[in-house]
């Protein structure tokens, strides 16, 4: 699904960033029904919140986790919790990291600069969707 997509290439025509390919590709995906407004606050993640910290990738993930499973505040259920650290702790085994500055080094390429790495955060994600909602 979301994982597919990203690796066709989706969001690199619009110049998305790592953030903005998960939550739009996902939005298309697991047809989540986000208008711009709401896609755009993605836009302040990419290259780890600018900074080289935690992936824009796992942080539009977890965006899409809280869309899927909060009713209306994460303090409601410990479920949202629980997915986030799954989400990072599959990450994590599967990459060796999840900062944005360690990934870049390691995995970005001048062909497909970071694709590797948000279809590696898509994959988890298909994975816990398709889980959690079945």
């Amino acid at each position: 699904m979301l994982k597919e997509l990203i690796e066709q290439g989706f969001g690199e025509e619009q110049d998305f960033n790592c953030a903005e390919k998960i939550l739009y590709g996902a939005n298309e995906a697991y047809h989540l029904g986000l208008d711009k407004n709401s896609l755009r606050l993605s836009a302040g993640f990419g290259g780890g919140m600018g900074i080289g910290n935690v992936c824009g990738a796992l942080t539009a993930s977890v965006m899409v986790l809280g869309h899927l499973f909060v009713e209306e505040k994460a303090h409601e259920s410990g479920r949202i919790k629980q997915l986030t650290q799954e989400l990072f702790k599959r990450y994590q085994e599967e990459m060796d990291g999840i900062d944005c500055r360690f990934l870049v080094g390691h995995y970005r390429t001048e062909a497909y600069k970071c694709r590797d790495v948000i279809a590696k955060a898509a994959d988890i994600l298909d994975q816990m969707i398709a889980r959690e909602l079945h």
